[in-house]
């Protein structure tokens, strides 16, 4: 089946993108270290502090997310509540994400951002709970499995047992929305005359 597969490759990616967001925010804080860059008055030493700590909570939360997805490739039943939690999260992350850099990265790094985002999406809704079992065989009563063959044989049953032992007359009545239907009316047989 190609959902297990598909698993992997999304808890691969969430691993290998935990990774690269974390080197990514560390090199852009040395890069901020080393330049002694001042933006709006902020001091270097901050903007290269804020990068690197960023940059590890959020490799620190998708590498939470991969392992999230890691266990459900492994034991193929659904996340619980947190894993499913941290996956909605990163869902809608990596659509906002997407989002934002259409104009400013280009169409590549969306392209990347939405096929991350099926990807997760995917592992929410492939062990959902409700698998499909083998279909039940049919009863041996002879009967077709549904309630209303199963009554109609056992009404036709008895009718002929009232035919037999009696007459029977078709009535015409009506249902409850005017339309209408057959009726049987069983007479019952008379009764011989005590000798």
């Amino acid at each position: 089946m190609v959902r297990r597969p598909l698993v992997w490759v999304a808890a691969i990616v969430l691993f290998a993108e935990a990774i690269g967001i974390a080197l990514l925010n560390w090199f852009l804080g040395v890069v901020a270290d080393r330049q002694n860059m001042h933006v709006a008055g902020i001091d270097s030493d901050m903007m290269s502090r804020s990068s690197k700590i960023g940059g590890l909570v959020f490799g620190l939360y998708f590498l939470a997310c991969a392992v999230s997805v890691l266990l459900v490739a492994l034991r193929q039943r659904p996340p619980g509540l947190l894993g499913r939690v941290l996956l909605i999260s990163a869902a809608v992350v990596h659509a906002l994400l997407g989002a934002f850099t259409v104009g400013l990265v280009g169409w590549r790094a969306f392209t990347f951002m939405m096929v991350v985002f099926a990807l997760i999406v995917f592992t929410l809704l492939a062990y959902d709970g409700r698998e499909t079992g083998p279909v039940d065989a049919a009863p041996e009563t002879g009967g077709t499995g549904d309630g209303e063959g199963d009554a109609a044989e056992e009404g036709s049953a008895g009718l002929g047992e009232g035919v037999a032992a009696g007459s029977v007359d078709l009535a015409k009545g009506a249902d409850a929305k005017g339309a209408p239907e057959a009726q049987a009316v069983v007479t019952p047989p008379s009764a011989s005359p005590a000798s």
